[in-house]
């Protein structure tokens, strides 16, 4: 690795990372096969039959490792399915953590049901599992688990608590398609599993998401929700075939064709190339591993658990460490060294005005609460690891290939704004009062 400068790039120094190394970045993979795919797609007129998608459904199940799969146009609607599907209706709650993407858990709203967060642990960024018994009530019907950027969450002790309190485990796969806890898939602890796969996550096909379970009842609640031209003969639901051939949702979400033949070819070659993405990301925090105030967000590694395709990797920021150098000057300073380093994470989803004043769909009350018989909503202050979480994050640059030099240049970025913090403090302009965004990408 490179010495490190002195000479800060914001001060006017080198930047430590060469411009033009950019292939590094560059996802998904598309190859003549993916082309190939979609090609037979448009030729044969083929774009909204489900011929191809069922093909790809059986092939995600069994590289899963369950029985059923149900491929949807995104994973917002592969994830209400799964609400649906395990009967959650007017007046349910289900517990989610507030650091999540919106689509983990708004669409609740539209069943009649609503959320009570979770606050999270600090250094996996996903749920934490002390801080979900205390929030079920006789209205609790599921818990929401999300793997936030690639961590796995701690499925142990959250699924003793779902089966000592009889209730359903969704898991919120779409950071972490492919992901292990202590050697076992992720997606396959709870009663389902549902993920994003648009083009900006790890497992890319297109604007797509999937569901996975072993239910049957699940499964075919699911079809009914959203899949009219499947909900059919075929199902076995003595509670379903009344209703079949329209959907009991109203929602048309079966998965365009192309985006699952993409997703064919792509799941072949898809846990080879997260191994290297992996072995990339690795490599940039080993080489960081003994500079001050950044700690990696990633699973030991002497376990057997991993962090699938890491997708939106960001670090832990211990400012104490840097003189309380805030988050926000650091990330500057990085950013001069020509690499990718922003503050903050999602913002925690319980204090925006969505969840406490909306009134979405004209109940003269907030929808948070339209069929609750108590205020759940949750004020600034009462998730506090969630509200203080995005001055203690920061992003790292997502490589794709594994160019040890290449990464050696981005690490030196961290390693030389890190060594040289006292340089920055006089500046230092403080946090703002929120840090972070909504999304990270447009659309999920």
């Amino acid at each position: 690795m490179t010495l490190t400068q002195t000479n800060l790039a914001l001060f006017g120094g080198a930047p430590a990372v060469d411009a033009g190394n950019k292939d590094i970045f560059h996802w998904p993979i598309v190859t003549a096969e993916d082309e190939a795919a979609v090609l037979d797609v448009l030729r044969r007129g083929a774009m909204s039959g489900t011929d191809v998608t069922k093909q790809f459904e059986q092939e995600f199940a069994a590289w899963q490792g369950l029985t059923y799969a149900l491929g949807c146009n995104t994973g917002t609607s592969a994830l209400h399915c799964a609400m649906f599907g395990c009967e959650v209706g007017v007046g349910d709650e289900i517990i989610c953590p507030s650091l999540t993407f919106w689509a983990s858990i708004l669409q609740v709203f539209s069943l009649g049901g609503t959320v009570v967060f979770a606050d999270i642990l600090p250094d996996t960024m996903c749920i934490d599992p002390n801080d979900i018994e205390h929030r079920i009530t006789e209205r609790t019907k599921a818990i929401m688990v999300v793997h936030y950027m690639g961590h796995p969450a701690e499925m142990d002790p959250i699924m003793e608590i779902a089966r000592r309190h009889n209730l359903k485990v969704i898991e919120d796969v779409s950071h972490a398609q492919g992901g292990l806890y202590k050697g076992r898939k992720l997606g396959t602890f709870g009663d389902v599993a549902a993920m994003s796969l648009m083009s900006g996550k790890s497992f890319a096909i297109g604007e797509a998401g999937i569901l996975a379970t072993n239910d049957r009842k699940i499964y075919e609640r699911a079809i009914a929700f959203g899949h009219y031209e499947r909900f059919n003969e075929t199902i076995e639901d003595e509670d379903l075939k009344a209703f079949r051939n329209l959907p009991m949702g109203g929602y048309k979400y079966r998965m365009h064709q192309m985006s699952s033949a993409v997703g064919r070819v792509q799941l072949k070659h898809y846990d080879e190339r997260m191994a290297t993405i992996r072995k990339a990301m690795n490599y940039f925090w080993d080489l960081l591993a003994d500079v001050p105030g950044l700690k990696a967000h990633r699973v030991p590694a002497d376990s057997d658990s991993n962090m699938a395709g890491w997708y939106a990797p960001h670090g832990l920021y211990k400012p104490d460490e840097l003189g309380g150098l805030s988050v926000t000057r650091f990330a500057d300073a990085v950013r001069a060294e020509g690499t990718d380093c922003t503050p903050g994470v999602n913002k925690p989803l319980h204090v925006h005005p969505l969840l406490n004043v909306a009134d979405v769909y004209g109940h003269d009350r907030p929808t948070r609460i339209a069929f609750s018989n108590r205020d759940l909503r949750q004020p600034a202050g009462s998730l506090p690891v969630s509200e203080e979480i995005g001055r203690l994050t920061y992003s790292i640059p997502w490589f794709k290939h594994y160019e040890p030099a290449i990464i050696e240049q981005h690490a030196n970025a961290f390693r030389k704004v890190a060594e040289n913090y006292e340089a920055l403090l006089a500046d230092d302009p403080g946090n703002a009062s929120e840090l972070g965004g909504w999304h990270f990408y447009q659309h999920r």
